[in-house]
């Protein structure tokens, strides 16, 4: 038997196609023969289960050799094969995906949808990197006979009379020269890793293949004319690929070591994740997973990226921005979902139906999942928050409907290391802190050591002082009071104490207007800086004499600035603060009763105080102040 012939393709040459637009990465066309091994193995189990195949199934496996001198990769299974027939249907008819058929044929049966053979376009993966590709075959069909298949990387093709014995498919890559990267070991272990890692079948990777049947390696067999292929000798490696991982299983048979077993060998560097959620849903799409909230570090552009997307076991990719809520970006694990195809674009993702249907589910079962922790273990997840608080923020911040269901187990935490509840916090703090316009004031500290002295001169005003630290804070403030009604946020260091929140109360000033005039001129004198503008305040007496202060708006925008929030433009306009004057501190008497130098030297270094609690003073101006504090010593 000997056949030839041109395939059936719709353009002069599909290889310079796909090595050029189906496929941006090489290695990809190892998933691409491995899967589709798989699938032929699977297809045989399914066959023998449906009694349409009585025949010895044998271990089911999926065979990647290589060899260096003969510079070619092997990818060989014993799985349902085909006959010249369906190699010249699959194979040669590239728009024609074997799948269809056999899907239409047993799609009576329960799970005949799982099983999507991908011979077509993804078997032709394997001219990006061969010049020369070979098929062995064996159908299961009763009275079948072995095909050989040939092609030279152009449109032409030769079917022969093979020499497989044996049920199965090997395919041998014969590696063009800009390849030969991939005759190496290591890098194929290391493709087999990030692709082949989950597959439902075993996977061996070694020098030689247990399926591969050389023609030309014959015996002669004594009685007989005719030469029956051996066996080559095996010589392979371990098993590369689980395949049984946690997300194909029943929560119920998992136990918590079985979820961090996975995500250690998931992130062998990484710490041990907080908790996890395992996702199974199967209308109106099929998805199962597991997504995990690691401990997030400070820097969170390191740990993006770090869910791995798979399509019945094949890994697609880590770029799952389009099927994961932005700010869920942050979590780790896997998700599997077969509606998502192997060769996905981004533009099926962007505009696939299921794809925004996962997404939503995806977020309304972490929001479950946070519910279900705050209610059961409200101690647990506060010692929690710390590591979650961002995830929940920034769900707050970039998606309405997580904000709707997070608004209740959302904490706010305080200096004094409390965590409320958004609607408790309203409740502890509106008393006290309700401008005479009705508005409730929070009042947050970005850095409590810093902060500390406006923090204590608050609380002992019974003022409650929230810590916003977080890389997200700036944001999560401008969302709050956009959310909550009637409600302002202050920094502790936007203002002198009794000016943070407006009240119809006011403290009177010692100074008479004329004392008050000189103190102002003396401060100006001593400070001679354009962007400080000095005021006299009646403050109380035990407030510091002089507090420099920025205003809230201007505080802001410099935040958002450095988060690179759109605000960048902020930058060209100078930083300008208040310097407030307390008139009822014993120290502004002092100085009115001074000689002229000692006034300017006393106002000088008051100022220089608040600007070091602030951390402003730097410098030459910083050496001035220490020298000046040991003459005054």
């Amino acid at each position: 038997m000997q056949e030839k012939g041109t395939i059936s393709i719709h353009t002069e040459n599909i290889f310079p196609i796909i090595k050029k637009f189906l496929y941006s990465d090489h290695e990809i066309f190892l998933r691409e023969l491995v899967s589709n091994a798989v699938d032929a193995v699977q297809k045989i189990k399914r066959l023998a289960a449906l009694g349409q195949y009585s025949g010895a199934l044998g271990e089911p496996m999926v065979d990647v050799s290589f060899d260096t001198e003969k510079k070619t990769i092997t990818i060989a299974d014993n799985g349902i094969g085909m006959t010249a027939e369906e190699i010249k249907k699959y194979i040669n008819q590239i728009a024609f995906s074997g799948a269809t058929e056999f899907v239409e044929k047993f799609k009576d049966s329960k799970d005949a949808n799982e099983l999507i053979g991908k011979f077509g376009l993804g078997f032709y993966s394997a001219f990006m990197v061969a010049d020369h590709v070979e098929i062995d075959t064996l159908s299961y069909q009763e009275g079948a006979q072995p095909a050989h298949w040939n092609c030279d990387g152009s449109t032409e093709f030769e079917i022969n009379e093979g020499t497989r014995t044996e049920r199965g498919t090997t395919i041998t890559l014969h590696v063009n020269a800009d390849c030969e990267e991939f005759l190496d070991k290591y890098k194929l272990q290391e493709i087999l890793d990030k692709y082949c890692k989950f597959l439902p079948i075993p996977v061996r990777f070694g020098t030689k293949s247990s399926f591969d049947y050389a023609q030309d390696d014959t015996a002669e067999v004594e009685g007989e004319d005719e030469k029956k292929p051996e066996r080559k000798e095996i010589q392979v490696d371990n098993i590369v690929n689980n395949t049984h991982p946690i997300w194909t299983k029943a929560p119920a048979d998992l136990k918590d070591d079985d979820y961090l077993n996975f995500y250690r060998e998931l992130y062998p560097m990484g710490e041990d994740p907080l908790f996890w959620i395992h996702l199974n849903v199967d209308y109106p799409f099929n998805l199962t997973g597991v997504l995990y909230f690691p401990k997030v570090k400070n820097d969170i552009e390191i740990q993006r990226n770090k869910i791995k997307l798979f399509s019945r076991q094949v890994f697609i990719t880590d770029d799952v921005k389009d099927i994961v809520p932005e700010f869920l970006m942050l979590m780790h694990g896997v998700i599997d979902s077969p509606d998502i195809p192997l060769n996905v674009s981004r533009s099926f993702l962007q505009a696939d139906s299921n794809v925004k249907k996962i997404n939503s589910y995806i977020s309304r079962k972490v929001a479950d999942k946070l519910a279900e922790l705050f209610k059961n273990d409200r101690k647990g997840f506060e010692e929690k928050w710390p590591d979650i608080g961002i995830f929940v923020k920034y769900g707050m911040i970039s998606e309405e409907k997580f904000y709707d269901k997070a608004k209740d187990f959302a904490l706010l935490t305080n200096t004094k290391q409390e965590n409320y509840t958004l609607a408790e916090y309203r409740e502890k703090v509106a008393p006290l802190q309700t401008d005479k316009n009705g508005n409730v004031v929070y009042i947050y500290a970005n850095d409590v050591a810093k902060q500390d002295s406006f923090i204590q001169s608050a609380n002992r005003k019974g003022y409650d002082v929230m810590v916003m630290n977080s890389i997200l804070d700036s944001h999560f403030i401008q969302n709050m009071e956009r959310k909550l009604e009637k409600t302002q946020m202050k920094r502790v260091d936007a203002d002198v104490v009794d000016k943070l929140i407006e009240k119809d109360e006011k403290i009177e000033s010692v100074l008479s207007e004329a004392e008050t005039k000189e103190v102002k001129e003396i401060f100006e004198k001593a400070i001679s800086r354009p962007n400080m503008k000095v005021e006299i305040e009646g403050l109380s007496t035990d407030e510091v004499p002089v507090t420099v202060t920025m205003d809230e708006f201007m505080r802001r925008m410099k935040d958002m600035s450095a988060m690179g929030g759109g605000m960048s433009f902020y930058g060209a306009i100078p930083d300008s603060y208040k310097v407030a004057i307390n008139g009822n501190h014993k120290l502004v008497g002092k100085i009115l009763k001074a000689g002229k130098e000692q006034q300017t030297q006393l106002a000088k270094q008051a100022f220089d105080l608040a600007m070091l609690s602030q951390g402003l003073l730097t410098g030459p101006e910083l050496t001035e102040f220490v020298n000046r504090s040991i003459a005054l010593i």
